[in-house]
């Protein structure tokens, strides 16, 4: 039995590593291309120059920057900073070196972060803390010998194919400009770069002989072009007018060569089989299918329902290898490495996995007929998401189907549901560790910290590990700071993270001095809100803003009785938390930590307070806790006006739902103080790339149907993504979220009053239209802050808590 064991041990290894050992030497010529592709040193060297201009230009002069071959590293990437040898008294006081452009920027936000406790975050999430920098010539030095910090794996991935719709979807070069300039601080060196690519597909189906008006029901609108990307739906939201279509091109190269400049790689799109309509009629004998409903109410066929191009016809190849050198004549050789999703949420026909593995080379053939040396990088997400289809056969024969190391699969979930564990590291295949962390651009805060900060590693280190990067792949961003903070930090250390240590540093940062208050708030939230192990994928369900579409009539005899109840652990120790009592029947909030212990982190954020007057990065998380702990509330507040509705007790009812209805009107009044919690901005934005009156209308409609509806309707119910890309905004809590409350809580007290049933489809009859008007409107919404933060928060906390 045991000369049995060690034969099979010996075969495992013998299948094994050949595999992983030919994929390690595909990424080592991968690499290499991909740096002969490289602009000039003195290109990086400015454009990393110019990252400093924007980000701290009082000490232009106080840097300097070189980059050096990665032979200096050892053959792998990496920045080194030191003391400069200073010539003159005004002269550059530090040094940083590095492999690319981005490696230098990394370096000095390494830099200032750890020897200068400043701190760089979205402008949205409170922006740069750069008091704590001293002045130039007074900058803090390193020991002798210095620092150098190596890229324990080649790259750090960043987006999720639809980013670009829930948060780049309205912006213009200067908001692109800023957030190159936070790809590369954070050292991300392998960005999705999806912008503009209808009009490359535009030109690509007129050789085709499908025009521009055969187009209009294809591409979706502004607001929903990842979604008709993917194949999902078609038309809904546009048609697109020629000035988008031109002025996001433009928009592309100038992002393209930004990232260029900087020493990126951008990862562009490539053709999944996804096809307009026309296309059946100019090629009747196509193998074309049309897919399945996805998330329509009625299956309207104005966008229900897409066309699939069959990866084994012919044409198939033809149409891909156009798309991939039509984008090499717009943008130039820029790029070996392609994003592909032709599976993702659209299953295959047949789980058979020869057919799967022909779909899959069919798919490659189309991407390298157009770029010889070209690479496929596909989410993972379909393993998870449709792992009863994708089972170990079906997984293996598409992730085989391509030469070896020609795929690389972003394990998109590895912070909650890591697939490399199960997959025997996706059969050999590279894959890269990715945090998806949020969905739907939801504003909730929320993390795995304890995951981020060793998940990578784990991954790392493993036997046979196939890993080659770090990824973040968010919905949507511009939140939780310190989440992506820490992810991007995971792409320079090859050791586990101590995050008690490290949060600490944070908060210092963060807020450019130590506070100890806010010192022990952090703690609290690290072991709450920060410490998601409930395996959920999380999605902000609170009842302000997904207001539950049901029928409590329905358990009106059950009563208590039914109630769920949840039991949560907090570490250290054994306390148990029994809490959320909840109708049976009624959706779920998610709920993952003791709301009586993050009461107490904002008691002490609110008594640090009067040591951060004036910090911005103070007010955003003040701000976003309140609006965290006040949701949370409101969610039991609801919980008792239902209960009392089943109870059939009138008063208590009118009670509740008058205080949740005052919690919509009070978290309002709170995110009206802070510039960063306004749809305002949003709309603004929306309406700002418009050059004529049909897209400004355009333009609108998109920005506030993705924030409620979202996708389609009919009389008597609402979309089933309705909510799905829910805000904690000022304006849309005022003005959609209460009134939608107000019907609600109105028809249940007239059901009692009449000793009725709840009349579901008569509120639904109501709300509907009201959803309706208000996607369709145009009145204005502030875009500046009102009020004081601190003295708002101070008050609704007494209000609610004291």
């Amino acid at each position: 039995m045991l000369k049995f064991k060690y034969q099979l041990l010996f075969l495992l290894l013998t299948f094994s590593f050949p595999v992983a050992l030919s994929n390690h030497k595909a990424i080592e010529y991968l690499l290499h291309r991909l740096d002969s592709k490289r602009a000039l040193p003195s290109v990086q060297e400015a454009a990393a120059k110019g990252v400093l201009k924007r980000l701290l230009p009082t000490h232009l002069s106080s840097f300097e920057f070189k980059i050096v071959s990665k032979d200096v590293c050892g053959g792998d990437s990496c920045f080194m900073i030191n003391n400069h040898n200073k010539s003159s008294q005004n002269g550059p006081e530090i040094i940083i070196r590095g492999t690319t452009g981005v490696e230098i920027v990394s370096g000095l936000h390494w830099y200032l972060k750890y020897w200068c406790g400043a701190h760089v975050s979205w402008d949205k999430t409170g922006g740069v803390q750069t008091t704590s920098i001293p002045k130039p010539g007074s900058l803090p030095l390193l020991k002798d010998e210095g620092v150098k910090i190596r890229r324990p794996v080649p790259w750090n991935y960043y987006q999720n194919v639809v980013t670009s719709s829930y948060s780049f979807v309205w912006w213009d070069w200067e908001r692109w400009e800023k957030e190159v300039d936070w790809m590369a601080l954070q050292g991300i060196n392998l960005p999705l770069a999806f912008t503009g690519q209808e009009a490359i597909w535009q030109k690509v189906f007129k050789d085709f002989n499908i025009s521009s008006e055969d187009l209009n029901g294809f591409f979706g609108g502004p607001a929903f072009l990842a979604w008709a990307r993917m194949g999902n739906l078609h038309g809904w939201g546009g048609p697109l007018s020629q000035n988008w279509l031109d002025q996001q091109l433009v928009l592309q190269k100038q992002i393209i060569s930004r990232m260029l400049e900087l020493g990126m790689t951008p990862v562009l799109p490539s053709f999944s089989g996804n096809v307009p309509a026309a296309l059946t009629k100019i090629y009747p004998s196509a193998k074309i299918t049309r897919l399945g409903d996805w998330n329509t109410v009625d299956a309207d066929p104005r966008w229900c329902c897409t066309y699939l191009l069959d990866p084994s016809d012919p044409l198939f190849v033809e149409i891909g290898e156009a798309f991939i050198r039509k984008q090499i004549k717009e943008y130039g050789d820029v790029t070996d490495i392609y994003n592909c999703d032709t599976f993702n949420e659209n299953s295959p026909p047949t789980s058979d996995p020869d057919y799967i593995s022909t779909l899959g080379a069919a798919v490659y053939q189309g991407i390298s007929k157009g770029d010889k040396d070209a690479v496929w990088l596909m989410q993972g997400w379909l393993f998870y998401s449709d792992s009863s289809f994708w089972k170990p056969p079906q997984m293996k024969a598409l992730l085989q189907s391509v030469p070896s190391g020609k795929m690389i699969v972003l394990d998109l979930f590895a912070d909650v549901k890591p697939i490399w564990k199960t997959s025997f590291q996706f059969y050999g295949t590279p894959y890269i560790w990715c945090m998806l962390h949020n969905f739907g651009g939801n504003i909730e805060m929320y993390g795995v910290l304890d995951s981020i900060g060793s998940g990578p590693i784990d991954a790392r280190v493993s036997a046979n590990s196939t890993m080659v990067g770090v990824g973040m792949c968010m919905e949507g961003i511009e939140h939780n700071p310190i989440v992506y903070e820490l992810m991007s930090e995971m792409a320079f250390r090859d050791e586990k993270v101590k995050i008690n240590k490290w949060l600490k540093s944070y908060s210092h940062r963060r807020y450019g001095k130590a506070v100890h208050q806010i010192d022990a708030a952090w703690e609290i939230l690290y072991h709450t809100i920060y410490n998601c192990t409930d395996g959920i994928a999380d999605h902000n369900h609170d009842y302000i803003a997904v207001l539950p579409d049901w029928d409590p009539s329905t358990n009106i005899e059950s009563g208590m009785s039914n109630h769920q109840q949840k039991i949560y652990f907090l570490p250290p120790g054994n306390r148990r938390y029994l809490f959320q009592q909840t109708p049976a029947g009624m959706p779920q909030a998610h709920l993952w930590y003791p709301p009586e212990d993050v009461i107490k982190a904002l008691q002490l954020f609110l008594a640090g307070g009067k040591n951060l007057t004036g910090s911005l990065t103070y007010r955003y998380d003040l701000v976003d806790l309140t609006r965290q702990v006040l949701s949370k509330f409101a969610n039991q507040v609801y919980i008792k006006a239902v209960t009392s509705f089943q109870e059939k007790n009138i008063d208590d009812l009118h009670l509740n739902s008058h205080k949740f209805l005052q919690l919509i009107k009070d978290i309002d009044l709170l995110l009206a103080s802070d510039d960063n919690f306004l749809l305002g901005t949003w709309l603004e934005s929306a309406k700002k790339l418009a050059v004529n009156p049909s897209e400004l209308k355009q333009y609108e409609w998109n920005a506030r149907t993705q924030v409620t509806m979202w996708f389609d309707t009919n009389e008597t119910t609402q979309s089933k993504l309705h909510d799905y890309a829910n805000k904690f905004w000022s304006g849309i809590l005022q003005n959609y979220y209460l009134p939608r409350a107000t019907t609600y809580f109105s028809h249940l007290s007239e059901s009692l009053r009449q000793n009725k049933k709840f009349k579901l489809i008569e509120w639904r009859k109501q709300w509907i239209p009201m959803s309706n008007k208000w996607q369709e409107g145009n009145e204005l919404y502030p875009v500046k802050a009102k009020g004081d933060a601190l003295t708002i928060s101070q008050a609704l906390y007494e209000k609610y808590f004291s």
